[in-house]
């Protein structure tokens, strides 16, 4: 049985790695919205598929790209942490 300070010791460790693999796509996705923000601001054009369509693309790519990083990182978490605690070690 978990006791309180060891069951907010791995939500913390969960909620760091979730910050730390969904970091890369999201410093995509704001780059990526900023540079065409500028773009639309620049040339007054306001189309909504604009900013969707290139933004989307480049968070698929990125997650392409980074699936492995996040896969490790997640594996390290469930094997090191998680999965002892059910076995209850």
């Amino acid at each position: 049985m978990l006791n309180e300070s060891e069951f907010f010791d791995v939500l913390r460790q969960g909620l760091w790695v979730s910050v730390i693999i969904s970091g890369p796509i999201l410093m995509v996705a704001l780059g990526v919205g900023l540079i065409i923000g500028l773009l639309q601001a620049l040339t007054s054009i306001q189309e909504l598929t604009l900013t969707f369509v290139p933004k989307v693309g480049a968070i698929l790519a990125t997650f392409w790209i980074t699936m492995s990083f996040m896969t490790r990182h997640l594996t390290i978490f469930w094997s090191d942490t998680v999965i002892p605690l059910i076995a209850g070690g």
